[in-house]
């Protein structure tokens, strides 16, 4: 395997994993996903910039097997889909240093058990010359770990992103070539990964600003020639306020809340709102996760089970709890024979959603008049409340 060049003596030397469906046993992965890694080779020393996840170490070794010598190994992340690979490469050159942040010194030896004599820890706007070539390193903590850092090029305006900019997306295209599937791939990934640490993305989007970028190399999917077309997209989910759009996962097991909900999707839709609606017996995460980017109003359809939440319900609230879309308004539908407390148990569920909690309609059995009446109310004061705050 030969590496592939990006720029003179810079190169792709990661692996495509076409295979994996699943993320952290959590993430669905419908496209696979890449695990990127880049070799810069100065004129006096080398760096390797992140590893691959350790079921592709061979592949990463294999790039490597003519390069007779790497002096640094720059570890952006310690987790370990670009960290893993990192003994492996030690190994393979024991005279290679690790470059980190002082917080990623302590991950990687927690989690890979690197001595900590291997490490040489950088500061946030520190350079190393390889020569020719100067590495820049920016730190980006809670983009998305707290170690994590961002590698910048200097006198080819590459830079190398980590999980920045980055989408689960296996294709043999170096570049984003189609720009509607790297678009969606890229939404997906911000929403399953990203959308929690929006206030340290917007802070490193305006500091980016000061950087000539001509590529941006991410850790996951293709690379960008065109730096604006991710950028923007990120500036969009990141700052651009929510759209007139309700979300609403729901399940239903003997047709009661399956009643209410298209009666309320269509009420809502009557007055002009969008609706992105998610059966949760069968919803892929990433699709309710990339939803919630942008909607106004979450509205959540449950059954109750012994007094609670569906399980399946309480898991998606869980999601966005820990996801922290910009939701402004919050509400609960369903239904219930014998007592219930889901209300109570899912909005003790969601703290993380500072949002306006607007009142709930839940029905003993079938829905009747009363219900649908109080349904056709509350899609009336989502659409008030989204027209009043100007959501299109």
């Amino acid at each position: 395997m030969m590496p592939r060049p990006i720029k003179l003596n810079v190169s792709w030397v990661g692996a495509v994993d076409w295979d994996r469906r699943l993320f952290d046993a959590l993430i669905p992965l419908p496209d696979g996903t890449s695990y990127n890694a880049y070799l810069v080779q100065g004129s006096q020393k080398v760096a390797l910039i992140d590893t691959v996840d350790p079921a592709m170490t061979e592949v990463l070794m294999g790039y490597l097997k003519d390069v007779p010598a790497i002096d640094y190994v720059i570890a952006n992340h310690g987790e370990q889909d670009h960290s893993g690979s990192i003994p492996t490469v030690l190994a393979a050159y024991p005279n290679a240093r690790l470059v980190a942040t002082p917080k990623g010194k302590d991950v990687l030896m927690s989690l890979l058990q690197v001595p900590g004599e291997k490490f040489v820890t950088v500061n946030d706007g520190e350079t190393l010359s390889l020569g020719d070539k100067t590495l820049e390193f920016i730190h980006a903590p809670w983009v998305h770990w707290p170690e994590t850092m961002l590698t910048y090029l200097k006198e080819d305006g590459i830079l190398f992103a980590c999980d920045l900019f980055g989408s689960h997306l296996a294709t043999t295209d170096l570049y984003v070539i189609d720009e509607g599937q790297a678009y969606e791939a890229a939404k997906r990934y911000f929403a399953e990964i990203m959308m929690p640490f929006r206030t340290s993305i917007e802070k490193h989007l305006e500091r980016l600003k000061d950087y000539k970028l001509d590529i941006i190399c991410p850790s996951h999917g293709p690379l960008h020639k065109k730096p604006s077309f991710i950028m923007d997209a990120y500036r969009t989910w990141v700052l651009d306020p929510p759209r007139n759009t309700v979300v609403l996962p729901y399940i239903s097991m003997h047709g009661s809340t399956q009643r209410m909900v298209e009666y309320f999707v269509a009420a809502l839709v009557s007055k002009g709102v969008t609706v992105k609606q998610f059966n949760l017996e069968a919803t892929d995460l990433g699709k309710l996760a990339m939803a919630l980017v942008d909607a106004a109003t979450l509205v959540i359809g449950t059954p109750t089970v012994l007094v609670g939440p569906h399980p399946h319900v309480a898991s998606a609230a869980f999601l966005a709890n820990a996801l922290r879309p910009r939701l402004e308004f919050i509400s609960i539908i369903g239904s219930y024979c014998w007592g219930s407390k889901a209300v109570e148990q899912l909005t003790g569920m969601i703290p993380n959603l500072k949002a306006e909690v607007l009142e709930p309609v839940i029905c003993k059995g079938l829905p009747g008049e009363e219900e649908l009446k109080a349904l056709d109310n509350l899609a009336d004061t989502i659409a008030e409340k989204h027209k009043e705050r100007g959501f299109v």
